[in-house]
């Protein structure tokens, strides 16, 4: 029994750790005059979460995340929060951050040795966000699915490829850290 409480506290605390991570790093943003939607960190602590937690403990870590920002905690892009964060323009690619841990952790958690799948995995991770985003912004700010994806999703793009490129070089490591014992 000892053991089995050792494991919960063991991966409460990665999960508190990661939280915290995307709590830090998440309001860490760069505004982009042409969009309402910033540049922001918190996908990259979305990465290191999966890699360090396993889809299912990174999803948890995710909805708390969500959940202390919805509540007015400044953790949102540009040190914000509130549940207008999550109605507003920027709600869908908040929401749309389940999505990328969902497909992102299954993908390195069933295909870790294959990179062409775990990259594949960031693509499709990443397209779901934009996609549930994009749809998001075109309906909160009443323009066109087309428009809101040339403004919510392209400018965006470069980034995104850093930001992974960096989790998908660090991530493994950070997931060999976490798993000892």
């Amino acid at each position: 029994m000892g053991s089995k409480i050792h494991l919960k506290t063991r991966t409460l605390t990665k999960i508190a750790l990661c939280t915290a991570v995307m709590c830090i790093i998440g309001p860490v943003s760069v505004p982009i005059p042409i969009s309402p939607v910033p540049i922001s960190l918190a996908q990259l602590g979305i990465y290191f979460a999966v890699y360090a937690l396993g889809y299912k403990y990174a999803l948890i870590s995710v909805l708390v995340y969500i959940l202390i920002g919805s509540i007015g905690l400044p953790v949102f892009s540009g040190f914000m929060g509130g549940v207008n964060r999550l109605i507003g323009p920027t709600g869908g690619y908040l929401l749309g951050f389940i999505f990328l841990t969902l497909i992102l952790g299954y993908f390195i958690d069933k295909y870790e040795c294959n990179k062409g799948f775990v990259i594949l995995g960031f693509i499709l991770g990443n397209s779901a966000c934009y996609i549930f985003g994009s749809l998001w912004l075109s309906f909160q700010s009443n323009i066109s699915v087309i428009s809101a994806f040339m403004i919510g999703c392209i400018p965006y793009i470069p980034a995104d490829i850093i930001k992974s490129v960096m989790a998908f070089i660090i991530g493994p490591k950070i997931k060999n850290i976490s798993n000892i014992k």
